[in-house]
């Protein structure tokens, strides 16, 4: 295989370091002489390395983006150079992996493109009881396209319902059964609505599946309102004999919060009505919303 790369394209690499070397250094006032001195390295070197004209190992890298106070990723990636870009880059540097996480789906939310084969599949996620069966059935209706319920598809593709399952044989068979059916949708040609399971996004392979296969909807509710719609739904189980009910649901949602925020979308079911919910969602699609088929029976809501 011929090498990508050329000597031509190593220089001007090699020009664009040195000059993001120096635009900070510059940035924070040091000369080359104090920025030798910080980073250990000669001054010579600097010289060559800001001019294009030297070469560095990793750890000299290193060394010279700490004493620059940066990642040594702002110096050495082709990125925009500048305040903001060293400023993003030590605000993510030293962030755990969960909240890593939640800063690239930010990133990706506000300033991302969602492609348009994303586009043509919307999941909603959620802790139960968030509108998440509400809204799919009125923005399947309105887009004209099928409504699926992953829970139902898990039924069907365990041949029991999910009481039965957990029940024989426990959550792992759940989340195999889950795992399965959310692959058989997203493989699916043509556009959909997906309600999902509101734990779905606590595992790691099926979230980043039904993410990088769907344009992701956060339904997020007051925990009050999650306890009225249950109970309104007929559960009772819920509250009774758990006088601690509403505290645990509210440790659930602050549990998963950063899981849901990873979706594209936010939307808040207390404050908005379904009609302003499916809104939100058609003009955060933009101009490619899914393609209209015939008009579909969408399954009646049941509080999911």
């Amino acid at each position: 295989m011929p090498a990508r790369g050329n000597q031509q394209d190593d220089g001007q690499y090699l020009e664009r370091l040195g000059a993001r070397v120096r635009q900070r250094r510059e940035e924070l006032g040091l000369t080359r002489r104090r920025l030798a001195e910080e980073s250990g390295l000669s001054e010579r070197y600097l010289a060559q390395l800001e001019l294009g004209a030297g070469n560095a190992s990793v750890l000299l890298i290193r060394r010279l983006a700490l004493a620059l106070e940066v990642a040594p990723e702002v110096i050495l990636l082709d990125a925009p150079a500048g305040p903001a870009t060293a400023q993003i880059f030590a605000a993510l540097r030293f962030l755990d992996t969960e909240t890593l996480a939640q800063a690239a789906g930010l990133l990706e939310q506000r300033f991302g493109k969602v492609s348009h084969a994303r586009r043509q599949r919307i999941a909603l996620i959620g802790l139960r009881a968030a509108g998440k069966s509400t809204l799919g059935t009125a923005l399947a209706r309105r887009l004209r396209i099928p409504f699926h319920e992953l829970d139902l598809e898990v039924e069907r593709d365990a041949g029991m319902s999910l009481a039965n399952l957990f029940s024989l044989y426990g959550q792992d068979a759940y989340r195999v059964h889950e795992r399965k059916a959310l692959t058989a949708l997203v493989g699916r040609v043509g556009p959909q609505v997906i309600a999902t399971g509101g734990s779905l996004p606590t595992e790691p392979e099926s979230f980043e599946l039904l993410r990088s296969h769907c344009f992701t909807v956060w339904l997020r509710a007051e925990p009050q309102d999650h306890m009225k719609r249950v109970v309104a739904a007929g559960d009772l189980r819920p509250i009774r004999g758990r006088s601690r009910a509403m505290a645990e649901l509210e440790a659930i949602l602050a549990e998963r919060e950063s899981l849901y925020a990873q979706a594209d979308l936010r939307v808040d079911t207390s404050a908005n009505s379904v009609e302003r919910c499916v809104e939100m969602v058609l003009a955060a699609l933009g101009d490619a919303p899914p393609a209209r088929n015939q008009a579909r029976r969408a399954r009646p809501s049941s509080g999911r």
